[in-house]
């Protein structure tokens, strides 16, 4: 097993330098510059000439890649060229921000998928089955900004049950030693802040649940659908085991491997979809601050954040297949 993690780990090497050189080219292929973001109208061509000298954008392409890569493996990020703050610390103070958003919406995806899945693989053919599958295709193809809008306009705006934007009420003052307010409020034991930070929650990880829960609940189906027809289900009956007993030891638990494997690869397409929900809610996480980058053409800040995104997803998928070895051995022999 360990040389089959070993060899999983090697393998992430070359996939993060090429995610590199293409999230460096991409930024450099956007529209405008840096120095006419920060300028703006008071930019002249000497004075737009000289940041560009001072940032080291009018050096050749690959003298600018390879200051860029040699800098990422010192674990240097850059400044921010808006707030003159280290990206690191940056990205530290608002990952945890993503990570509460996309958790929170995980578990309202799994906690109502599998469960809704499953009941409607027992009901194959009957009307709760067949609701959940336009139901699942509704929130496939429901999008996430309309969702969040729609949701923030009846529960927040209409009748007023639940916050619109944020992640806290401003008069609330309590310490962020994670910057994860769920556990910042525990850890204070300040139950009032912990309520409230749950409401602030509950929108945002709705809308941003909506696509993951549909998918998790169709394939829970289908892999229920699958088992159930297995013989050793059928024979598990013969022998008069409770039907429990049977959906919980023979059904459910062998059919939770294709899902297990969806779960981690929606989990890591959570933290990096984020982007419209924090948007609407004016959740303070990576994907608000990557949208405002792009808007102040901060490179240092936009390279950071598309590439640490990128490195999410490959390290999620990278514990995907290891979760799926310890789950089905003959994978780690191949």
């Amino acid at each position: 097993m360990l040389r089959y993690i070993g060899k999983r780990l090697l393998a992430l090497i070359p996939i993060v330098i090429g995610m590199s050189l293409i999230v460096f080219l991409y930024v450099r292929a956007l529209p405008g510059s840096p120095a006419d973001a920060l300028l703006g109208e008071r930019a002249t061509r000497e004075t737009t000439a000289a940041l560009e000298q001072q940032l080291g954008l009018n050096e050749p392409i690959h003298v600018q890649y390879w200051n860029y890569a040699t800098n990422i493996a010192t674990g240097d990020l850059g400044i921010s060229l808006r707030t003159r703050r280290p990206v690191w610390d940056e990205l530290r103070e608002r990952f945890p921000a993503t990570v509460e958003l996309a958790l929170a919406a995980m578990i309202v995806a799994v906690g109502v998928g599998v469960p809704l899945g499953f009941v409607a693989a027992k009901r194959y053919g009957g009307f709760l089955d067949n609701s959940s599958l336009v139901a699942s295709l509704i929130g496939i193809s429901f999008p996430i900004f309309f969702l969040a809008l729609l949701l923030k306009f009846v529960f927040a705006v209409k009748l007023g049950w639940l916050p619109s934007i944020g992640r806290l009420e401003v008069t609330r003052n309590i310490a962020h030693p994670t910057n994860l307010y769920l556990v910042d409020a525990l850890v204070a034991w300040d139950w009032g802040a912990f309520w409230d930070a749950v409401r602030h929650l509950i929108l945002p990880a709705i809308a941003l649940a909506t696509i993951p829960l549909a998918i998790i609940a169709r394939i829970t189906r289908a892999a229920v659908l699958d088992v159930l027809n297995e013989d050793y289900v059928r024979t598990a009956h013969a022998k008069g085991l409770p039907g429990r007993i049977v959906d919980s030891r023979h059904v459910l638990k062998n059919a939770m491997l294709p899902v297990v494997t969806v779960v981690g690869l929606q989990m890591g397409l959570l933290l990096t979809g984020a982007i419209l929900t924090e948007t609407v809610f004016n959740w303070q996480g990576l994907g608000l601050w990557i949208l405002d980058a792009i808007r102040f053409r901060d490179f240092a800040v936009l390279q950071a954040g598309i590439l640490f995104f990128a490195v999410v997803v490959a390290v999620t998928n990278l514990l995907v297949d290891i979760s799926y070895a310890f789950l089905n051995p003959r994978i780690r022999y191949r």
